[in-house]
């Protein structure tokens, strides 16, 4: 419980009508959700507009209205608070009203379009190895030290958030790493957090059905950036032409990775190979399990993160060396038919054609790489012919397939994507809706050393279609069929 007026702190209001000493017993968006002594936010979100249940949430119990529009009719005793954005002022007001946990620990966001959930993971694990109490915040799972939380989304709302991180506190953890979506940060969703630290993976094409151009896609992505204190770091990826752009008009403390480029932390990748990276990094040679020039980002990520956070390097250089990839993230499915059968996230162009390059390193020219790939549906379709077109570029066969298909038709889906491809490669590829049936085909495609990448769902053990999640893991059907 907590009082009005003291929630509203920074919350940018417009206007106030009514009492601000009320005793706030919980803080709700969904009108389903309301109690008694409740705070109602009317948000307006892509399909349902909260300002259209104000009154039911008033009828729930709510005490006070927190929206953009004031109702043309008030009622009597009901407290309407009007503001610009009611999405960052949820973010705003439910710091407040959990008391601002992310002020009491180590909070680092990792955002970008590739190697978010891989970094983060990282991160976690490192500082678990160090001894300290974690939290993660992921497109995978959340954690609390060895407890898993599921999760919903890439970043969770703001009430969620707020309430995750408190339970944080209240088991002594001292680090939280995150995964900060553009979604999260035009929503609002973590407005009121204190972050230690922000990184910067990388940008490339994604989510343009939501931000509607890349312009607008990147100023998303440095919202994290601008909202940073002189207190914090900001690290970004020097090899990424827009990682400076984040920094501008940043009060953090800037700092810069590459493998390429003049930076603060660099590293040179001495070997490459389907068992493992070893790179140079600052005078020292260093082996580590992850796969790929792109995991090299990560690990540097992490890196200088960790340095940042004020830890020891050798220490750091240690724990890294042995640590695995994230679930779903160029996982590798071990076989009896000595099939390199690779499990793979990648569902943009940028990270296909980065697991697809990566792979390509590993090639003798003796034997076919077989790609199985999608596109979800319901989702920004410019990238679907882009997927295609990389697809073919570098495999000998591809399989177009379902991913999560939601509310579309597979085969439109599919359609789609057939557009990406030039009459010279119509040849090599093959449409199988059924994602089950395409990489059992894969499997039966393959042949003794043949590679198989299963592309675009990674660590996620669901499919989904017309609105239903039903069980579907590619990496179980995957590993099955090629026993």
């Amino acid at each position: 419980m907590a009082l009005l007026k003291d929630i509203l702190y920074k919350a940018s209001l417009v206007s106030v009508s009514g009492k601000t000493d009320l005793d706030i017993k919980a803080l709700c968006f969904d009108s389903r959700e309301v109690i008694r002594d409740s705070l109602f936010f009317a948000i307006k979100g892509t399909r349902v507009d909260g300002h259209n249940f104000i009154d039911n949430a008033i009828d729930s119990g709510a005490v006070a209205v927190l929206c953009e529009q004031l109702p043309d009719q008030t009622r009597d005793g009901i407290t309407y608070i009007q503001v610009n954005d009611a999405g960052r002022a949820l973010g705003v007001v439910a710091s407040n009203f959990y008391g601002n946990p992310s002020s009491k620990l180590n909070l680092v966001g990792v955002t970008g379009t590739n190697g978010k959930t891989s970094t983060v993971t990282l991160l976690f694990g490192l500082f678990r190895a160090l001894g300290y109490n974690v939290g993660m915040i992921s497109t995978v799972e959340n954690r609390i030290n060895d407890q898993v939380l599921p999760a919903s989304h890439t970043t969770p709302d703001a009430l969620i958030f707020n309430q995750l991180l408190t339970k944080m506190i209240e088991q002594s953890v001292t680090h939280c790493f995150m995964e900060v979506s553009s979604h999260s940060l035009v929503q609002g969703r973590v407005a009121g957090a204190q972050f230690k630290g922000a990184v910067f993976t990388n940008i490339s094409h994604d989510h343009l059905d939501y931000h509607g151009s890349f312009d607008a896609y990147i100023k998303a992505k440095k919202l994290l950036f601008d909202g940073l204190s002189s207190k914090a770091f900001a690290l970004v990826n020097a090899d990424d032409k827009r990682g400076l752009i984040m920094m501008q008009n940043t009060k953090a403390n800037k700092n810069t990775f590459a493998l390429r480029t003049v930076c603060n932390f660099k590293a040179k990748v001495l070997s490459n190979t389907l068992h493992g990276l070893e790179l140079e990094i600052n005078h020292k040679n260093v082996w580590f399990k992850l796969i790929g020039a792109f995991n090299a980002y990560n690990l540097m990520a992490v890196y200088a993160s960790a340095i940042l956070l004020g830890e020891s390097e050798d220490e750091i250089l240690t724990i890294l060396s042995n640590l695995s990839t994230a679930p779903g993230r160029f996982e590798l499915i071990e076989n009896p038919r000595n099939i390199a059968a690779i499990v793979d996230y990648a569902h943009t162009p940028d990270a296909l054609e980065k697991v697809l390059s990566t792979i390509r390193e590993f090639r003798t020219g003796n034997e076919q790489l077989i790609t199985v790939v999608g596109c979800g549906g319901n989702r920004d379709k410019k990238k679907r012919p882009l997927m295609a077109e990389v697809a073919c570029r570098f495999s000998d066969k591809v399989i177009f397939t379902s991913d999560n298909p939601r509310d579309e038709d597979p085969l439109s889906i599919i359609k789609d994507m057939q557009k990406g491809v030039s009459p010279s490669q119509y040849k090599k590829t093959l449409v199988i809706p059924d994602r089950r049936e395409a990489i059992k085909t894969a499997a039966l495609l393959a042949g003794k050393n043949d590679i198989i990448l299963v592309a675009g769902k990674g660590h996620e053990n669901y499919q989904e279609i017309k609105g239903v999640r039903t069980p579907f893991d590619d990496k179980q059907i995957l590993g099955e069929t090629l026993q």
